[in-house]
């Protein structure tokens, strides 16, 4: 008796039957993946890096030596009142 006559597979049916599992794998772990970042969220916790404002450039300027105090404190006036000056514009 011949039970296994006309079943065997080509090499055909092997490639098809690899790739498949192949791709059927790559399925699973894609799911589980997408799963596991919807689970979490998308909370971003990631800092935001933010320009430094003019007060921090000259304090850093005057801090490396770049300026003296005399050009650091004339700095910061002008600063403070380009600040009420824009103060008292929004105002009106």
């Amino acid at each position: 008796m011949m039970y296994w006559w006309g079943s065997d597979m080509t090499g055909w049916a092997w490639l098809a039957m690899t790739v498949t599992v192949i791709l059927f794998w790559a399925l699973v772990i894609a799911g589980v993946a997408a799963l596991v970042r919807y689970v979490r969220g998308t909370d971003d916790t990631t800092p935001v890096a933010s320009r430094p404002t003019p007060e921090q450039m000259l304090a850093e300027r005057y801090a490396c030596g770049e300026i003296d105090e005399t050009e650091y404190r004339r700095g910061m006036d002008n600063l403070k009142a380009m600040n009420v000056d824009r103060g008292s514009a929004s105002r009106q």
